[in-house]
This record gives structure tokens, C-alpha cells and sequence, in this order.
């Protein structure tokens, strides 16, 4: 297949540069049943989505079936590599807390939940999340005039651990 479309089975974009998939093989259509140029375009599937940055977990269909708690294990795994990035520029204790929270929420959040997570005041959350926008690991995500929410900023340096 040299031109067309290419679908994956669950795509996981927690944002900035960073892409999982998660392909379901069933035995048949991935094993059993593949002549040469099936597999062929397999094989170059998987390439192309590796050379786009893609971290790709193939998983079979008879594990989910037989083995459901392993495979929730794996995926779980999986999006914890997501979540798991070194930082390269040394945070103290409540900016390190912070970067943590991000990760996990995966979504913009506010001053209010980021103190009320850290138990500290409001404004000491806000100074928190300034100092890590200057520090270029968070990004201001709502409000204009007053910063209302953030989110992690888009890293174009993630290394994995």
C-alpha cells in the first residue's frame, strides 16, 4: 500500500510531540493468514510509524482474551513511559510536586487545584506555576489578562527513562 490511508487501533496523544499506539494483532489477520505482501506492508507500517516517533505496543488479541490482568499491566505501563520524562533543569521540591501533577492529569488545570493538591495558599500556588513557566516546563493555557489555567508545556527534548 504506497499511497492511502493508514488507521491505528487506539492512538494514545497525551500531547506535545509525544504519540502511543496500541495495536491489537488477532492471529489471523497478523499471522495465520499472511501471504508475503501483507506481511511485507506490516513490517513497513510498523517502520513508518517508528521513523514518525511513534512508541508502538503491539498486543494480541488471545492475550486480552486469556490473559485481561497482564494486558492491563502492559498498558498501564506503557502510559506510564508518557508520564515518566526526565527533567533537565533542576526544580526545588514544590516545582518538582508540580510537574508531577501536570503529568498525571494529562489536562489544563487551575492555581486553586494546584494548592489545594500541594496544601498551600492560593498564591503561593500562582507563584509556583510562574516560576515554571519562566522555567519553560509549563505553559499558560487559559485567560488573557489573569492566568487562569496550565498545562505541561510541549518538550521537543523528552528523553524517556
Amino acid at each position: 500500500m504506497r499511497h492511502g490511508y493508514r488507521y491505528l487501533d487506539l492512538a494514545f496523544l497525551p500531547g506535545g510531540d509525544v504519540k502511543g499506539d496500541i495495536e491489537i494483532h488477532d492471529y489471523r489477520s497478523h499471522a495465520r493468514d499472511v501471504d508475503t505482501r501483507r506481511f511485507k506492508d506490516l513490517c513497513r507500517r510498523q517502520s513508518l510509524l517508528t521513523l514518525d516517533d511513534w512508541i508502538y505496543l503491539p498486543i494480541a488479541y488471545l492475550s486480552i482474551r486469556e490473559e485481561p490482568e497482564f494486558c492491563k499491566q502492559l498498558i498501564l505501563s506503557f502510559i506510564g513511559k508518557f508520564i515518566s520524562i526526565d527533567l533537565d533543569a533542576p526544580l526545588n521540591f514544590m516545582e518538582a510536586e508540580t510537574v508531577r501533577y501536570a503529568r498525571r492529569l494529562l489536562r489544563p488545570f487551575t492555581p486553586m487545584e494546584l494548592a489545594k493538591h500541594l496544601y498551600v495558599t492560593d498564591r503561593y500556588a500562582r507563584n509556583v506555576l510562574h516560576e515554571l513557566v519562566k522555567k519553560d516546563h509549563l505553559a499558560v493555557v487559559g485567560g488573557n489578562l489573569r492566568f487562569r489555567t496550565y498545562q505541561l508545556k510541549n518538550r521537543l527534548d523528552i528523553q524517556w527513562k
